[in-house]
């Protein structure tokens, strides 16, 4: 399989190119040029945010792809993008949303695909536009996917879920030494993390694959823990007690931090879509890929 993925150096693209090419396919990646890439993948130098020299950099690619994957894509001229760069060049686009979309104040669990509620501000608002985008769009004989993830872990990425420890530098010293952490609402926000090489491997499992077309999935892991087994799971790994968590009032952090409110509540979803679809649903235990996450940074 030819694969191209926007964006190719970062947590989740560089996971993808990866896998992809351990898995024998060809990968192309188009980057800023300004990280280093996995080996045996080809890369393109382009920002996409230069629109007319992205588009440019594109056309003068021989050949088509089987699948484009948007890792990057937040803003609606990124899809509108997509839709523009590849239509008729790629048998099939994947495109990399958020389970952000959902309006938090209005979520059912666990939250299925479909919902009257969607987020019409901030990330998941944008994100949401570049869904309705690519269902709008007219693509020729190119077909889309998109897959909403969760909060996604792994290898390559800092750790930590829930604030004030989301993506923390200091998480590791600080539940090594066993300092108080400090989590909205004591940390029992229900959370279904999923790891990015199982991301990844869902990613490639949608080519071809006619029942994931026109379609929108939730991509979530096995396993459903509260936000605190998270931080709790990375003291098992360390060999140290679980670290003591103070409670911090949802509403005071919202009053002052309204943008975390997609955080703020359970985000726990469906599987069912995806697996009946025949696409290779997360499967790795959260227990397992925590310790592959917290080995890789110690």
């Amino acid at each position: 399989m030819r694969l191209l993925s926007i964006g190719g150096s970062g947590f989740v693209s560089g996971t993808l190119a990866r896998i992809a090419t351990s898995h024998g396919h060809e990968v192309e990646v188009v980057t800023r040029g300004h990280r280093p890439l996995p080996d045996g993948v080809k890369g393109i130098v382009a920002n996409r945010r230069d629109r007319q020299a992205f588009e440019k950099t594109i056309a003068s690619l021989e050949g088509n792809w089987d699948l484009v994957v948007d890792c990057i894509g937040f803003d609606p001229a990124d899809a509108e993008q997509d839709v523009e760069c590849f239509r008729d060049r790629a048998a099939q686009i994947a495109f990399i949303s958020t389970d952000f979309v959902f309006d938090p104040a209005h979520r059912t669990f666990p939250q299925p695909e479909e919902t009257d509620h969607y987020a019409s501000e901030g990330y998941g608002g944008k994100k949401r536009t570049c869904e309705r985008i690519l269902e709008a769009a007219d693509l020729g004989g190119t077909q889309w996917t998109v897959l909403r993830p969760c909060h996604i872990y792994g290898p390559g990425s800092k750790l930590g879920c829930l604030p004030l420890h989301g993506r923390d530098d200091e998480i590791l010293a600080r539940i090594h030494r066993g300092e108080t952490l400090k989590l909205v609402g004591g940390g029992c926000f229900l959370q279904q993390p999923i790891l990015a090489r199982d991301l990844s491997v869902l990613l490639l499992s949608l080519a071809g694959n006619e029942a994931t077309y026109g379609r929108i999935f939730s991509a979530a892991g096995p396993d459903i823990i509260e936000s605190r087994t998270y931080y709790d799971e990375i003291a098992r790994v360390l060999g140290v007690e679980p670290a003591p968590i103070e409670e911090l009032s949802v509403q005071a952090h919202l009053a002052e931090n309204p943008g975390a409110a997609p955080f703020m509540c359970h985000r726990i979803y469906s599987r069912k879509q995806l697996q009946e679809s025949g696409a290779k649903a997360p499967e790795t235990p959260f227990a397992q890929g925590i310790e592959e996450h917290v080995r890789s940074l110690v």
